[in-house]
Parts: C-alpha cells; structure tokens; sequence
C-alpha cells in the first residue's frame, strides 16, 4: 500500500559510526517504499535529510531550508520530476546558487540518461537502487558541483 505524507518527514539518521561529513538531502518519491529504502540507505552512509512525496511539496519543503542535494524520482503525480527540475533551474537563474539534484529512474538507457542531463540534472542514480552507487553518484555530484 502507498501512503502519502501530507507533511515532510524528518529522517532518523543517528549513526556514530559513519565517516562521512553529514549531509543534508531532500528525496522526492510518491513511492512509499522507495522512500523507505533511501531513507534506509542513507541512513547507512550517515546522511541526513526530509522526504516529500511529490515536486510541488519538494518546491515548498526547498523554499523554507536548503539541501546539499536533492534525489528526485522522475515520475509523480501532481508535479513529476522534469517539471520540478525546471522550476528549480529556472529559479536558479536569479540566484548565485545551484542545487545539485540526482535523479531516480527506472529508465537508465542512452536517451533517458540524455534527456536527464539536458533538462539539467547533475547525476542519476537507476533503480532499483544500489547503496553503492547512490553514495558513488552523490560524491561525484557534489565533487562536480564544487569544482564548477
């Protein structure tokens, strides 16, 4: 059964063992599920975040605190990822800021990756979801994102 989050929800994420520097990430996926297992897995590589269930929430949960990245699954209802991602880099234009955001999908061919990059994502990570390459794609991300 899906359920759906009328409010964010703030993601448990004690783990004194972990040796990464504490991030803060925002996922964006109507799946519950999904949901469960990133908040899961980010909270094994110590990460800290919110999760909201759609790109509209995703817009108004960014508005009211920043991230240092966003994992936004590409298809919702309400307001899907491709037009979250352009409101986001539309946004963007009259700030000095650029939020990095990876994408979730289940389609990681040729086209699907390119029509990512094209609309402005800075990374994707295919589901279903492995831990190591979520954590790969986030550190590359935010090493890119740094650099540029």
């Amino acid at each position: 059964m899906v359920k759906s989050f009328a409010h964010p929800i703030l993601i448990d994420m004690n783990n004194p063992t972990s040796a990464h520097t504490s991030l803060s990430l925002l996922v964006v996926d109507d799946d519950y599920l999904m949901q469960r297992v990133a908040i899961t897995m980010l909270n094994a590589l110590g990460y800290s975040g919110v999760v909201v269930e759609d790109g509209s929430k995703a817009l108004a949960c960014m508005a009211q605190r920043s991230f240092d990245v966003v994992l936004m699954d590409v298809m919702m209802p309400v307001m899907d990822g491709l037009q979250a991602l352009a409101l986001i880099r539309a946004q963007e234009k009259s700030s000095a800021r650029h939020q990095p955001i990876i994408m979730l999908t289940g389609h990681a061919e040729p086209n699907d990756v390119s029509r990512l990059k094209q609309a402005g994502a800075d990374g994707y990570v295919q589901k279903p979801i492995n831990l190591a390459a979520l954590d790969a794609e986030i550190k590359r991300v935010l090493y890119q994102v740094k650099r540029s």
